[in-house]
């Protein structure tokens, strides 16, 4: 995978290839604030045919997955409802299996409620495990 810093980078500056997927928003004043977190760039994840990074601020580590390190991924929803509303709170993520036997959840830490960016993960996952099959290595 593409060094990761690079690509947090890259995406920042633009323009980025055009299967990168990239997610970004303004960060919050007052949470930035009430964080400290106030000067960090804005939180940003970049799903690319390799994998996903993604920056939520300084004081955390980048978040990478590198899909060739991955067995398997599944696509996983949880519901929860109050028994006086007929809405559901709906939380989706992806149970990944390491290609060592490790076991995690990925969701975005900084876009948790966006769906759009379950779906670009499992997407290019999916191109990257068809390329893979076709060139191995």
């Amino acid at each position: 995978m593409t060094d990761p810093r690079s690509i947090i980078e890259q995406a920042r500056k633009g323009p980025v290839p055009a299967d990168w997927h990239v997610f970004t928003k303004k960060r919050g004043k007052v949470s930035g604030f009430l964080r400290g977190t106030t000067h960090d760039p804005d939180p940003l994840l970049v799903i690319t045919p390799e994998g996903s990074v993604e920056y939520t601020n300084e004081r955390k580590p980048l978040i990478v997955v590198d899909f060739s390190d991955l067995m398997e991924i599944a696509l996983q929803a949880s519901g929860q409802s109050f028994s006086d509303s007929t809405m559901v709170n709906l939380t989706v993520w992806v149970d990944l299996v390491h290609r060592d036997g490790r076991k995690a959840k990925w969701r975005s830490a900084s876009f948790p409620g966006n769906l759009r960016t379950i779906q670009g993960f499992i997407e290019a996952y999916g191109a990257h495990k068809a390329l893979r099959g076709r060139h191995p290595g």
